[in-house]
This record gives structure tokens, C-alpha cells and sequence, in this order.
């Protein structure tokens, strides 16, 4: 259900980048947000264990003709660290209430990890808001499409992270280890900028943060039977960009497929996971011309 945002805070910082960090209330939650650039928006949505950084690669070169609005979610980096509400449906209510609080009538939405399912219900059920939709490295739920995927299993950490208290206790006083291990194997072990890096060991460090992380694991059966609502009611019908890469690579497209009026998929080949910092200058080459195919008229953009 659509939560009314209030308004806007004043712009808290200026990064040096040109991009400015802001506290934005919505859905019950304060939500760190930065923003850069002009033009139509773009929004964007990090997954585990990452922050807004996840896209400072990018962002420079969409801000040159959009404007970028990267939060933090819901419980992860400077966001509010909620009790609850990591289901992708609440998820798809706090990004609604953002874009409403900003002034943005519509949006591109690119999700990614954790991100993915957020992005795709809030597609499913505000098409006029969306404009386009893409969608990196991860799998919709149990739609079928992804059984190649997932015939090993599901990835170990899964497990792990799902069982309350237990990954936070384990975790505690090595949370950098344990994110510099994401780090290297999204990335094939290539370098990882040193802001990016200690901006995701410092979101990630304490009990608190870390319960907030896995929470997200946790709520991932709700989230699946969200998914299969949402299918079961109609089909996706904006415009979707399917980007893979290593390790899910076309099973995220396998499982749109069916479902999706318009489609294009790709393979981002020697990628890891982390596309935006991995491979960012492929990742452009793929959103530029999706951004410009979906870009609306003047009298469409609008922003605060």
C-alpha cells in the first residue's frame, strides 16, 4: 500500500563529486539518498553488501543527461536500520514514496542483488511510473526459468544469512573480511575503489547493521509469494533490460521471459557479479541506449 511521503529535508552534503547526499522521510523510514545531474531520472538500487557507492563508477556519465537519485536501502548504509519492511513489496513503497518526494513523475528503476525484486513489483504494479526497468544478477523468486541455476542449490550464504541472530553473532568484529570476500569474487579479484570499499566495510559493521543485511535474506519467501501474486495478476509490461553476468547470467532473462511484453537481454562476458564496479564502461554502453529509448518528453520531467 502507497505510504505519503513527507516532505523532503534540506540537502545535508556535497560529496566533491558533484553528486549531494540528502535525508529523505518516507514509508516510515529516513532514507539516504544521493543525487547528481539533471534531466530525466534514473533511479537506482543497490544489493549486498554495498551501498549508493556500488554506482559511483556510473554515475558521473548518467548525470551528464539525468538525473541520478542512488539511496541507500531500506536498513543499509546511512538509511534508517527499521525493525522490519525488507520484503521486496515494502521495498517497492519506499522507492515509490522517493520518487514522490523528489518530484519525479516517472522513473528508469535499475535494480540489482537484493534490489531486483523490489525493482520488478514496482514495475508490475506502477507502469505509469516506470518507464523502463532493468534488472543485473539475480533471480525472481521461484518463477521457473532459473531450475539450471539453481540445480547445485542456492548459494551457501543464503542459508546462512536466513537464520536469525546466527550470521550477525558469527560475523561480528570481522565484518571486513567477510565483505572484502563479496568484494573479490564479484569482481573476478580486480580492484574495487578504496571509497567504495571502506564505505561498504563501515555500512556493514556492528550487530545492528549486519541484522539489517540479513534481514533482507529473511524476508526473501515473502518476497517470492509476492512475485507469484503479482504474476499471477498480470504481465510486465514497461520496457525491461536483462543484464547478466557471473554467476546468474541468463537465468534472470529465462525467468522474464514468459512474463514480459518487451524484453532485451544481455551478457556481459569475463564480469563478475558487481557489474557497476566491475565492468562499469559495458554497463554504460548497455544503459545509454535503453536510457534513450525510453526517455520521455520535456513535459514529463520534473524534479525538486
Amino acid at each position: 500500500m502507497r505510504v505519503p511521503s513527507a516532505p523532503a529535508t534540506a540537502t545535508a552534503t556535497g560529496t566533491g563529486t558533484g553528486i549531494s547526499l540528502r535525508q529523505i522521510t518516507t514509508n516510515g523510514i529516513t532514507v539516504n539518498v544521493a543525487t547528481a545531474g539533471t534531466g530525466p531520472a534514473v533511479l537506482l538500487l543497490h544489493g549486498f553488501p554495498h551501498t549508493w557507492q556500488l554506482w559511483s563508477e556510473v554515475i558521473p556519465e548518467l548525470a551528464r543527461e539525468h538525473r541520478v537519485i542512488a539511496p541507500d536501502l531500506r536498513g543499509l548504509g546511512a538509511s534508517t536500520r527499521a525493525a522490519d519492511g525488507y520484503d521486496a513489496d515494502s521495498l517497492a513503497t519506499d522507492a515509490e514514496g522517493l520518487l514522490d518526494a523528489l518530484g519525479e513523475r516517472t522513473a528508469t528503476v535499475v535494480g540489482i542483488d537484493v534490489a531486483t525484486p523490489a525493482a520488478f513489483l514496482l514495475a508490475m504494479r506502477r507502469p505509469d511510473l516506470v518507464r523502463g526497468l532493468v534488472l543485473m544478477e539475480s533471480l525472481l523468486g521461484p518463477l521457473p526459468g532459473a531450475e539450471e541455476f539453481l540445480a547445485g542449490g542456492a548459494p551457501w550464504w543464503f542459508g546462512f544469512h536466513s537464520v536469525p541472530g546466527l550470521a550477525e553473532t558469527v560475523i561480528d568484529g570481522h565484518e571486513a573480511e567477510y565483505v572484502d570476500w563479496f568484494l573479490r569474487i564479484g569482481t573476478h579479484s580486480r580492484a574495487v575503489p578504496d571509497g567504495a570499499r571502506e564505505a561498504f566495510r563501515t555500512a556493514y559493521s556492528g550487530q545492528d547493521a549486519l541484522r539489517c543485511a540479513f534481514s533482507h535474506y529473511r524476508a526473501m519467501p515473502t518476497s517470492g509469494r509476492q512475485i507469484q501474486d503479482a504474476v499471477a495478476r498480470g504481465r510486465l509490461t514497461v520496457p525491461t533490460l536483462a543484464i547478466g553476468s557471473h554467476p546468474v547470467a541468463d537465468a534472470l532473462e529465462r525467468q522474464l521471459r514468459p512474463i514480459t511484453d518487451d524484453l532485451t537481454g544481455h551478457h556481459i562476458p569475463d564480469c563478475g557479479h558487481i557489474i557497476p564496479l566491475d565492468r562499469p564502461a559495458a554497463l554504460l554502453g548497455l544503459l545509454g541506449p535503453f536510457l534513450a529509448a525510453v526517455q520521455p518528453g520535456r513535459d514529463d520531467v520534473q524534479g525538486v
